[in-house]
């Protein structure tokens, strides 16, 4: 084993930028422009030795080149490599016209030392739920295969199990039971992450862990029946992925600025 392999894996997670083509543009009255670049800025302070970024949808808000090419440029400052995967408000081919080819967009399989991080697209263009074409799910099952030996972390937008918030929880996976009987067909699968939801939680099932992310703008209310907007602030996490298939992670917020939402807007 090299002693890449043997060094943790850092890596961070952003997800949920909602991006639009103008910069003056904002979701339930925030400006998502501005919400991340303040993350950003946090990463930036906080993670000078970064491996890997990953991007985990809804990157954009109306799936123009131009929200995308920038988020592009945003992350540029970092010179570390991002893979993205589409969210429901993502559209693929503008995507794939800013990354200029397929190789670092979902469905994708990464190598990182003693780990190995899938990228699968859960998500049904101009549809709100969840779902995995027959194909993602061969393209999981493969990737887990060329695995086999490694600590294994799968990453997908939606939540692929409830998360107690009610009208959340209609735009689960839809096809959830076949994605959990391939990841349970195997054995080094160690952690599933997912962003879409825009809160944060940690859980486990059958010894995998499970993780979302806060968004980098707006946060949606834990528990909620109805739609509900948080009042904590954005965020990323972060993640040290040990050789020996351990896990540290770390959600981060922006802290000391207010940030006044639009509670008069409903839905989303």
């Amino acid at each position: 084993m090299t002693q890449t392999d043997q060094r943790p894996q850092r890596v961070v997670q952003i997800s949920d930028c909602h991006l639009f083509a103008s910069t003056d543009g904002r979701l339930l009255g925030l400006n998502t422009e501005d919400s991340l670049k303040l993350v950003l800025d946090r990463v930036a302070r906080e993670q000078p030795n970064m491996d890997v970024i990953l991007a985990t949808g809804d990157l954009s808000q109306d799936g123009s080149v131009t929200a995308y090419d920038r988020f592009r440029q945003h992350l540029e400052r970092f010179k570390t490599p991002s893979y993205w995967l589409q969210g429901n408000h993502d559209l693929t081919q503008p995507m794939l016209n800013t990354l200029g080819g397929k190789s670092h967009l979902s469905p994708c399989l990464i190598e990182q030392g003693a780990w190995r991080i899938i990228m699968l697209n859960s998500a049904v263009e101009h549809e709100v739920p969840g779902y995995f074409q027959p194909s993602e799910l061969d393209f999981l099952r493969e990737a887990l295969e060329k695995s086999r030996g490694h600590h294994t972390m799968v990453c997908l937008h939606h939540h692929p199990l409830p998360m107690g918030c009610a009208w959340l929880d209609t735009q689960v996976v839809k096809n959830a039971a076949e994605f959990w009987k391939v990841i349970d067909s195997v054995d080094h699968v160690r952690a599933i992450i997912w962003g879409h939801v825009h809160q944060e939680s940690d859980q486990e099932r059958k010894g995998v862990r499970l993780m979302s992310v806060p968004s980098t703008c707006v946060q949606f209310k834990p528990q909620s029946r109805d739609f509900a907007v948080d009042t904590v602030a954005p965020g990323y996490r972060w993640f040290d992925l040990h050789a020996d298939g351990r896990i540290d992670t770390q959600v981060s917020r922006v802290e000391g600025v207010k940030f006044t939402v639009d509670m008069s807007v409903k839905g989303y």
